[in-house]
């Protein structure tokens, strides 16, 4: 498969102006799937109604929200896995971390193995 990409010009972060600007390839992004056609092109490789798949999907949302509020990680075999990180303020001492050190919380999404051979097969076309 290709990938389109764009060029795009961006500065220096964090210096006033942009400081030196270099050119960058970006992805073009090409149309985007929602749960709904997702639901459609599951339910043209297998036996199962889209009304099942809508289902499960919408429930495995609320299973792994609810997981990771837990804190545990949530591995989805070949898809990856999802897990919470914390972004918090250094201390000079662990005694003085506390919940409220703690500046806000991610989710990490780490591809599985299939997804991160997709990408070494990819090739890539200017647009």
């Amino acid at each position: 498969m290709s990938i389109k990409f764009n060029v795009i010009e961006r500065g220096e972060p964090g210096v006033v102006g942009g400081g030196t600007k270099k050119f960058y390839a970006a992805a073009k992004l090409q149309g985007e799937e929602t749960l709904d056609s997702l639901t459609r092109s599951i339910e043209k490789i297998s036996t199962v109604s889209g009304a099942d798949i809508r289902g499960v999907l919408y429930a495995l949302v609320d299973v792994i929200s609810d997981d990771l509020a837990a804190g545990r990680v949530v591995r989805l075999g070949d898809l990856g896995h999802l897990r919470i990180s914390l972004s918090s303020e250094g201390k000079a001492t662990a005694e003085e971390i506390s919940a409220a050190s703690i500046k806000e919380g991610r989710y990490i999404f780490t591809p599985g193995v299939r997804l991160k051979q997709t990408l070494k097969t990819l090739q890539f076309v200017k647009a």
